[in-house]
This record gives C-alpha cells, structure tokens and sequence, in this order.
C-alpha cells in the first residue's frame, strides 16, 4: 500500500526570544543559525526526506503570513523546490486554525492525505532517526489514530509540556494516557526518573479527514468558524488567502488545547493518540541557551558563530554577524551582535529576551520589527547612513526583478550602479546604466528600477530631501501586489 503524504510546515511566528537575530519581519525560522540553510530550509528537506518505498511524499503545504510569503517562496527555490499551497493567515490565531486550513486545502480536491505537521523553527542531529520516526508515525496514522513525536528527554526541563504514556506495541508506539502541563523542576526530574514521560514536540501526523472530524466533535465553533473563512478564500498562484473579515472571527487555540488534549481525556469520543518516541538531538530553538546547548563547544563550552574571539571565558554564547566580538572574562553569557543591535545577556535569563521586544514595540521603535538590512520580494536593500536630510542605502535587485513604478513627495534620489546592469525608468526617459555610471532622480518624478540581467544589480542610492520615511512612496504599478 502506497501512503501520500503532504508535509505541512507552520511557518508563522515572531521568534522574539532570538532577538535581535530575529525581528518580526526577519523571524528566527528564516534564519541560519548553523551551516547553511535557514531553519525552515532544514524542516523542508528533512520532510522531503521521508519517501519510501510504501511513502510517496508531495510537495510542501506552507501556513504563514502575508509578510513572509516572498521569504518562503525565495528560501524553497533555493532547494529547488515549490509548495504545493502557501496559506496566508489574515491574522495569528494559534496552530488550531492553522492546521485546519492546511487540512481544508488538502481535502478540496477529494484527497485524503496524511499529513505530517511540524514547526519551521526545529532542529535535530540525527537526521536518520528523525526519518524512522516519522514513517513509522505515517504507518501508524493510517487507520485513522493520531499520532504525535514525543522526544526522549535528556534532562529535567521545565520549560515544556509533558506526554504521559502508557505501553508500546511491537512496533514501538505508545498509547497516551495524559497530556501533562509544563512542570516545576522536582516534578520535572520525576518525570525524566519514570522513563513514560516524553516531551511534547508539537509534531504530529494525522489523515487530513481525522483532523476535520476530531475538531468537530471537540471545537464545533472553531471548525465552523474556519471553513466560513476558507470557503471565500482567494487564489494567486499558489498563494491561498483565507477571507480576512471571517478568518479574524476564528477562536484563537492550539493544536493541544482544542483536541490532542481532549482524546485521551474522553475515550468514548473514539479518537485515539498515539506516540511514536523520537530520540534524534531534537531541539526547539526557543532561546539563545538552546541555541548555545545545540552548538559546537570548544574545551572551556565556549560556542561562536561568525568572527568571534574568546579570552578567559567559559560556557558562553558569541554569535557575530558584522564585526569582531571579543569575549573576555565572560561565563554562562549570550552576546549577538547584528549592524543595528547588541545583546548581553545571562544565559539563564535568555527567555526574557522577549520583554526587550515587547519594550521596543511598546516605545514604537523599529529594532523589534526590523533588521538595517529589509528584504523585499524583489531583493534587500541596507540603510548603511543617514542624517539630517539624507540617507545612504545599499540596494540588491534580484536577476529578472524589478521595483514598483513609483513617485515620492518629499526626496530626490541618486542612483549609482556597483555592479550588474540597471534599467531605470526616469520621467518619460528609459536608461540603460552599467557599472559606474549613475543617474539623478528629481523629487515627484516617476520612477523605477528594473535588473535585466542574470546576474544581481547592486547599487548605492542617495536621497535628499525633507522627509525620507519609507511610507513616502506613490506606486503606480507593482509586480508583487502592492499598488495602490
């Protein structure tokens, strides 16, 4: 018997507990924390990777938001890949709502698949244990059960929720008796002493149809409220957006709350969860210490990232992306160093990394949402000066891409060609600049900026002016849907 799977990766979040690496715009699933692909790049390949001879996997299903739909398309071309749907959530409303989309979108067409739910932002080791894990969970989800990966765990951790279980099968899955809130740390070590706790890694695997159905008999409003925004869905390509005004309607609960929970709870609902242990060097990544116990250490338990230099320290965290970072006389201590932004801090105080964020937020400050370097569909661009009247920026255009035709208020701009070939639409003139060459965009003249090319455009732009905010932009006509 052949099993189609669908990979659904929820790729919404914010991250702020990586701040300032991660920012609302820049969240910490698009980021590469090790190696070279970013976290959600690794969740795709290792889900691709669970075809078998009795698996066929399809392409990916993406739950995310409007502002990281160009970010997840970008990072799955770079693997040379495509997702099957991207869902755009309106509005967060928990994971409940979003795997009941991904579901929905599954079963539009008569289908039935299983799908393999996991967050974008986890890591793992052992790839090869993952991958056994996971199809075994797809055979197990086959006659209707749900299943979820409960990780081994290595210590006492008081910072997740528990899965108590009860005996396996021969096939090594075990029945869950309990869905166990996170516990204190003496409650915690007896759990990891029982050796029939497991931590809740928020995979699971179901039929799309099981999901559909379970919801309904727990969460009848949430079900009802989904598909009322699903049904006036619109269609672009593969972007699918649920209808806004309906969607902001939907009760916001998780996955656990609205049904894993409930199951073993009340057996008579006749929907059964089981657990397939997954002992692979799982980590969530939900804090900078979990991001220094998953590194590389030296012999003092030093770990770095980037140009880093330590010097009588220990047990510390450096990660560097634009300078030199010196450590000196530092122990069980997070430094992350970007162009805009600087944290120190304990180790032991690293979940409250998100109170900076929401500081930030709350004093309308930029840092929280935005790196110096903003991505856009069409490439980046980096604000590397600025003053009184001007501002310098750094600005990449993808081959083949182009900005909006535009016009602003209050700034002239001057364009000057590093590298590549541009092809600028200046008033009622259209110029072809290559390296070296530049040209001057008068302020309230229309505009734009096209790479012809097949290699990337960089240029350095100079405004001037008496307002340079990034909402002083007309847009005629856009590529990417942001005209007016």
């Amino acid at each position: 018997m052949k099993y189609a799977l669908l990979p659904v990766i929820m790729a919404g979040g914010s991250g702020t507990r990586l701040w300032p690496l991660s920012r609302a715009l820049y969240p910490k699933q698009f980021l590469v924390l090790q190696g070279n692909q970013s976290l959600f790049q690794q969740a795709h390949l290792r889900l691709q990777a669970l075809g078998s001879d009795d698996i066929e996997v399809g392409k990916p299903c993406v739950v995310g938001n409007e502002e990281h739909r160009f970010l997840v398309l970008d990072q799955l071309r770079e693997l040379k890949g495509e997702p099957s749907s991207l869902l755009l959530e309106p509005v967060g409303r928990n994971t409940a709502p979003a795997v009941t989309l991904a579901a929905l979108q599954a079963t539009a067409d008569g289908a039935d698949p299983i799908l393999v739910v996991t967050p974008a932002d986890q890591t793992v080791t052992n790839e090869a244990a993952y991958t056994e894990a996971l199809q075994k969970a797809v055979r197990a989800a086959a006659n209707g059960d749900i299943v979820i990966l409960g990780i081994t765990p290595d210590r006492p951790e008081t910072g997740f929720g528990y899965i108590r279980t009860a005996q396996a099968d021969a096939n090594g899955v075990r029945a869950v008796a309990a869905f166990v809130e996170k516990p204190n740390l003496e409650t915690a070590k007896s759990y990891v002493a029982d050796g029939g706790y497991f931590w809740n890694s928020g995979m699971f695997v179901m039929k799309a149809s099981r999901w559909l159905a379970a919801l309904e008999h727990f969460r009848p409003d949430i079900a009802k409220a989904t598909l009322e925004s699903f049904a006036v869905r619109t269609t672009d390509a593969t972007f699918v957006r649920p209808g806004k005004a309906e969607f902001a309607s939907v009760p916001s609960e998780s996955v656990d709350y609205a049904v894993m929970e409930q199951c073993p709870a009340k057996p008579e609902s006749g929907f059964v969860v089981r657990m397939v242990p997954l002992d692979a060097g799982w980590s969530d990544l939900g804090a900078w210490d979990a991001v220094w116990q998953v590194s590389e250490h030296d012999d003092k338990g030093n770990a770095s990232q980037g140009d880093a230099l330590f010097q009588n320290s220990s047990n510390t965290l450096v990660h560097a992306t634009s300078r030199l970072v010196a450590a000196v006389g530092l122990d069980n201590v997070v430094v992350v160093e970007t162009p805009d932004a600087v944290l120190v801090a304990d180790r032991n105080c690293s979940q409250d990394v998100k109170k900076v964020v929401a500081t930030l937020d709350s004093a309308k400050r930029t840092e929280g949402t935005l790196h110096r370097r903003v991505h856009r569909p069409w490439g980046w661009y980096d604000s590397i000066d600025s003053g009184p009247r001007f501002q310098v920026k750094r600005i990449m255009v993808k081959p083949k891409a182009s900005l909006s035709l535009q016009m602003h208020h209050h700034r002239a701009e001057h364009w000057i060609v590093v590298s590549g070939t541009a092809e600028v639409t200046n008033g009622d003139k259209v110029l072809m600049l290559s390296e070296n060459q530049s040209t001057y965009i008068p302020l309230g003249t229309v505009h734009r900026l096209v790479n012809p090319g097949t290699i990337p455009l960089e240029i350095i732009e100079v405004q001037s002016g008496s307002y340079l905010g990034e909402d002083d932009i007309v847009r005629f006509q856009d590529n990417y849907g942001r005209s007016a």
